[in-house]
């Protein structure tokens, strides 16, 4: 995993950003959360990552968008597993799920699995190009997206999928607790309703939904600027 510095400037406060599937910084460093330094984390062919950045935070808030639902899950709920052997604890502060679950392969409350086998065996610049319109609610909006597209390697994307349902499948689903789930209603990435049942309280979500969990849903596509400019910026304006 790579973990990537937007602001470090020695704020009491970080809001830690786990992007998508294929993401690197170039859609979202153009944010700027009040009074809070910005971390952004992507690729997931590993799930390696520092802990050791957190520990001079007073307060570590994170948003999760899509796939970065899942990586963060296991990041962090592996973290706080560790941590609380230690009798110490991370500083959590709002956890916000956008778009994303800790299912990220489940024909309920993930991507079906036959719609992502069909992307990881399809995949091609072409298919590529579709997918990122099909993130995108129009014309206008994947237009903007293009601009400012990432642009890492096939086959570090193909090696990246490979690597997720490897570690989805073999791997322990370590608890973390989303304090806010940000729903889509137009998404055609993860399905909207896969979304809803996989933030319903039951024996698989309940391990991922704190006490107080709120869900929102919100008419607009998987990718939309106006999300992120609520969640890794307006939201901490005033916070």
């Amino acid at each position: 995993m790579i973990q990537k510095f937007i602001i470090q400037e020695r704020h009491p406060r970080l809001l830690l950003f786990f992007a998508g599937w294929g993401a690197d910084e170039t859609p979202f460093k153009g944010y700027r959360p009040a009074n809070s330094d910005f971390m952004i984390c992507y690729d997931y062919r590993n799930l390696s990552f520092d802990s050791q950045v957190l520990k001079d935070y007073e307060e570590v808030n994170v948003v999760g968008w899509s796939m970065g639902v899942w990586a963060a899950s296991q990041v962090l709920g592996k973290i706080i597993a560790d941590e609380t052997s230690k009798n110490s604890r991370l500083p959590l502060g709002k956890t916000i799920a956008i778009n994303g679950t800790p299912f990220p392969i489940d024909e309920e409350r993930g991507i079906p699995p036959a719609i992502y086998h069909g992307t990881l065996e399809g995949l091609t610049d072409a298919s590529l190009h579709k997918f990122l319109r099909r993130m995108c609610a129009d014309s206008a909006a994947f237009r903007k997206f293009l601009a400012i597209t990432p642009r890492r390697p096939l086959e570090e994307l193909r090696e990246e999928l490979v690597a997720i349902e490897t570690a989805y499948i073999t791997g322990p689903a370590y608890p973390f607790n989303w304090s806010t789930s940000v729903i889509a209603t137009e998404d055609r990435i993860i399905p909207s309703e896969n979304q809803k049942k996989a933030w319903t309280r039951d024996e698989r979500s309940t391990p991922f939904l704190a006490e107080a969990h709120i869900l929102i849903r919100i008419e607009t596509a998987h990718y939309a600027q106006e999300l992120f400019e609520i969640y890794l910026e307006k939201e901490w304006t005033n916070d």
